[in-house]
């Protein structure tokens, strides 16, 4: 009898199949002697809309509300209904005597599995294949130590609660919004929180006023001592007058040292990369949004195979882990990264304590390398700078710390006392690779001793304003998502403590899809790197029940969720307490007496339904949307570009269509497309064929050249 292994997607199933020895080509699957190998397109099944139990229910009607299903249905995506059928019809051959779970090894990838057998209705027994990388290696050691898939029923019914429970949350409270205020208003347990913390750093933004705040520094003699207040131990009052006061005592009088103080310091990298941070990083750095640095991190880890599993929340590796990092530096001792990887190479490689903990290694460890050999040729501009982040982060975490010398001189001058400090580098450390090519100076103060007196100083006065906390762009969001503590109304402790254990709003796995759904309900706009919230959103939380904004509920899912998946909570009181709640929350939007109304109506017609259009700004630029849900017309006014504006250097959007197509920006400059492609053909002259090859070459021969140099970028967007 054979065994039919069933991958979440294409590219997986056919790594596992080369892997399995399966040769035979299925135009959805693949067959060997021993095994079957089929893949889903990730899901295949979902739970049925409202209208697939009540064909009326297709009309949105308050009075249908609550829907609430005894039993929730399972229906075929229609899109990828093919390959159900496929996958169904090879789990009901009769020479098929196993099933083998190899969908991506997570909550959600174990239901993309059983939402499909259950379809099928299978009845064939089930083995699990639960693996962190699809590296040939991984495949092989995976599938020598199949488990039984009996472990994992927990996983799926907490799945199952998780869809299940945002279905009833989700779907009614959506629907009954829209039909009370009649727009296009969504909301959900946890899109919700997420928009209520964007709104309330936007009223910390607008309610901030500047306070002015003063120092005093005396420099001379290669000095620069910094004034600390006695009381709060400030380098800064918001009292100028207290300020003067140490100005006139100090000005022109001399500086007696008190304490000379030198110590050796060091200090270590932080972790390895998590998802979460990875994201906030590659928006930093490169501008990515969270959903874009997710697909290049999942062409990474499927395409190339040369990083590990990417939805993870570890900051950490196993044990077992650690035992294969000689392969793992081997493999990226390439490129840019051969001399580090070699200097490591020629001693012993050790997992430390401060990366290495079994106990904080959930599903899955932290990112970092395969032991599949690297071949920087084969990766996009893109794929190479993540790459490029978590390879320098691994190597740097088994690199020595940075090592430097500091000194802290302690001086008094009329009771007023003053400090300065310096770092001399001892050794570079993991900065080597971090930053290689900046040089490491320091600060180095004159030698002195305790007792000394220096003259002669000169006393600057210093003042500044304090700054509004600055605006969420989609890096520092997820960092928000993932600790959202500030933004508790209620700090109960037990909270507090869920939210941090829990991972707070939403998943790893989940963030950037949520993000993306803001923006798509133009709840959110993007102004260069920076987010803002729309008047529709103001208004969607203005109406929404107070609880569904509150991070709490979420942490609170997540940790009944996280209970039923360990064995420890019952799923069915979990979903009884669910609809109690569904009921709760409908009663106050119905009760509700706020109003909404359309703060960017249009006079322009929609030529499907004649009601006036709204003016939106969606991710990728301007659109005129219908404001009828039921309608649903859109057309695409703008598009951003990453064009650069030759006055300001910002980015252009694009208008018009056609001939008539211009680039216009912020600060008041247009040109033409025709004038446009002039200019970047004039500038762009120093690139040529010539050039690309070389390139190339230089690239296979993976010399040792900058990650992110000019010609690399310009190359990106080269149309050649």
């Amino acid at each position: 009898m054979k065994k039919l292994v069933i991958a979440e997607k294409p590219s997986v199933g056919r790594d596992i199949a080369r892997v399995l020895g399966c040769k035979q080509q299925g135009k959805k699957y693949m067959e060997g002697k021993d095994y079957v190998v089929t893949w889903g397109l990730g899901h295949l099944v979902t739970l049925a809309d409202p209208e697939d139990y009540d064909k009326n229910l297709k009309t949105w009607r308050m009075e249908d509300l609550p829907m609430m299903p005894e039993r929730f249905k399972l229906v075929v995506i229609p899109q990828t209904r093919g390959q159900f059928q496929a996958v169904k019809s090879l789990i009901e051959r009769k020479d098929v005597g196993e099933i083998i779970i190899a969908t991506d090894a997570g909550r959600e990838g174990e239901l993309v599995a059983r939402w499909i057998l259950l379809k099928a209705g299978n009845k064939k027994p089930l083995k699990r294949l639960w693996i962190s990388s699809v590296t040939d290696k991984a495949i092989r050691d995976g599938f020598a130590h199949l488990r039984d898939a009996k472990e994992y029923e927990n996983l799926f019914h907490a799945a199952t609660a998780r869809a299940e429970a945002d279905w009833l949350v989700g779907i009614n409270a959506t629907r009954a919004l829209t039909c009370k205020y009649n727009a296009q208003l969504s909301c959900g347990r946890v899109q919700t929180p997420t928009l209520a913390m964007i709104a309330a750093r936007e009223e910390e933004i607008r309610h901030f006023v500047p306070k002015p705040y003063y120092g005093l520094t005396l420099s001379g003699k290669g000095f620069t001592f910094t004034w600390k207040d006695r009381k709060s131990g400030s380098s800064s009052v918001f009292s100028r007058e207290k300020r003067e006061e140490a100005f006139k005592k100090t000005a022109g009088k001399p500086v007696k040292i008190t304490e000379v103080k030198k110590v050796k310091k060091t200090s270590h990298v932080e972790g390895l990369y998590d998802l979460t941070e990875l994201s906030r990083d590659a928006n930093q750095r490169f501008g990515y949004s969270a959903k874009q640095t997710l697909n290049i991190m999942q062409s990474l880890y499927e395409h190339h195979k040369i990083l590990t599993y990417p939805r993870t929340d570890s900051h950490y590796l196993t044990g077992d882990v650690a035992e294969t990092l000689r392969e793992r530096v081997e493999a990226i001792a390439v490129g840019p990264y051969r001399v580090f990887a070699n200097t490591l190479l020629k001693g012993e490689i050790k997992g430390k304590k401060f990366f290495v903990n079994d106990q904080k290694v959930t599903d899955h460890h932290a990112i970092i390398p395969t032991e599949q050999p690297v071949s920087l040729s084969l990766l996009s501009v893109e794929e190479r700078k993540i790459f490029d982040l978590v390879v320098r982060r691994f190597l740097a975490v088994l690199y020595p710390p940075y090592e430097y010398g500091q000194t802290k001189i302690t001086a008094e001058c009329e009771g007023e006392i003053f400090f300065a400090e310096g770092n001399v580098p001892l050794r570079r450390g993991y900065k080597e690779v971090l930053a290689p090519e900046e040089e490491e100076k320091g600060k180095i103060l004159p030698v002195v001793k305790e007792g000394d007196v220096l003259s002669g100083l000169s006393a600057v006065r210093t003042e500044g304003k304090t700054k509004p906390p600055a605006r969420f762009t989609e890096g520092s969001l997820l960092k928000a998502m993932e600790n959202p503590v500030k933004y508790m109304q209620n700090k109960d402790t037990k909270a507090v403590k869920t939210l941090r254990e829990t991972g707070g709003l939403g998943t790893v796995a989940t963030r950037a899809d949520i993000i993306d759904k803001l923006f798509g309900s133009y709840l959110i706009e993007k102004k260069e790197n920076e987010i803002y919230i729309t008047g529709k959103a103001r208004q969607l939380l203005a109406l929404v029940p107070e609880d569904l904004k509150k991070p709490e509920l979420t942490a609170d899912w997540e940790s009944r969720l996280s209970g039923i998946a360990k064995g420890k909570a019952s799923d069915k009181k979990f979903m009884k307490e669910i609809r109690e709640y569904t009921k709760e929350l409908l009663g106050q939007i119905k009760g509700g007496t706020g109003t909404f109304r359309h703060d960017n109506l249009t006079n322009k017609i929609c030529p499907n339904c004649g009601k006036r259009l709204l003016l939106v700004n969606g991710k990728q630029g301007k659109l005129y949307v219908c404001q009828d849900r039921e309608c649903g017309y859109k057309e695409r006014i703008s598009r951003k570009t990453n064009a650069r504006c030759p006055q300001c250097h910002k980015k252009m959007e694009l208008i018009g269509s056609g001939e008539n197509q211009k680039f216009v920006c912020v600060c008041g400059h247009k040109e033409s497309m025709k004038a446009f492609e002039a200019r970047r053909k004039k500038e762009g002259a120093g690139v040529s064929r010539k050039d690309v090859a070389a390139y190339m070459n230089k690239m296979k021969k993976e010399e040792k050249e900058p990650l992110n140099n000019a010609l690399a970028d310009a190359l990106a967007n080269l149309k050649l």
